[in-house]
């Protein structure tokens, strides 16, 4: 039983290495504002377009900024959930011997 446990984490921490690796991207303004996040939902960087910047208010490049930052962690999220699902169906695959099934 503890070496399920421990292939669990060990498989828990691939899944984290594997999310590392992936890249989302929320866009606002047709892309004139666009957010990179990883699939641990850490955003990596963000872009503005210098055209747009240069006529933007503030209040309106904040908004803008929230959306493109919510759409990548939506994105993120999502990735993170497929992962961790295709990783608990695989667990619980090889864990059906454990309870005498």
């Amino acid at each position: 039983m503890f070496d399920k446990l421990f292939e669990a984490q060990q498989k828990a921490g691939e899944v984290k290495k594997r999310l590392d690796a992936v890249t989302v991207t929320g866009t606002a303004e047709g892309g004139k504002i666009s957010v990179t996040a990883n699939g641990n939902k850490q955003i990596q960087s963000v872009n503005i377009d210098d055209a747009f910047f240069k006529d933007a208010d503030k209040e309106e490049l904040e908004e803008l900024l929230l959306v493109a930052i919510n759409k990548a962690l939506e994105q993120a999220e999502n990735v993170s959930q497929s992962e961790m699902t295709a990783m608990t169906k695989d667990m619980l695959g090889g864990m059906g011997n454990l309870f005498g099934k």
